[in-house]
């Protein structure tokens, strides 16, 4: 590492995060706003090792850069017997990219601590899907 790079532990972009209230335990983020209607809202995440999302979905499409550890995503679709996995999990390790398109309901486990970079199209939202 040269003199004029930080480990992502020394980064002050990495600090100041605060919890969000009505948010899975473990979930801690840093947030900018959106300027106007066209804006987006970019978070920088922390996620502790074996915490996890319940099945949910946004209102616009997302973006999520793991810029440090591992997670899964799973995709459900609604059945008439409620909420049925779609397909395998999708395996996100660092330095990958996963797009999730506005709507789709899914989960997010993480496997081992996490760093990620996630925008969001326009204001971010969560609904839990059941």
């Amino acid at each position: 590492m040269s003199e004029y790079t930080l480990s992502s532990d020394e980064s002050a972009v990495w600090q100041n995060h605060v919890s969000v209230p009505d948010t899975p335990e473990g979930f801690t983020v840093r947030t900018t706003y959106p300027g106007n209607e066209n804006g987006c809202e970019v978070m920088l995440e922390r996620w502790q090792a074996g915490s996890a999302e319940p099945p949910h979905s946004h209102p616009g499409d997302d973006m999520t850069v793991v810029v440090e550890g591992q997670m899964a995503i799973q995709f459900y679709k609604r059945t008439n017997d409620g909420l049925q996995a779609d397909g395998k999990p999708v395996i996100l390790n660092q330095g990958d990219t996963g797009y999730i398109k506005a709507g789709a309901i899914h989960d997010a486990k993480y496997l081992t601590d996490c760093k990620l970079v996630y925008v969001h199209d326009r204001a971010f939202g969560f609904t839990e899907e059941k």
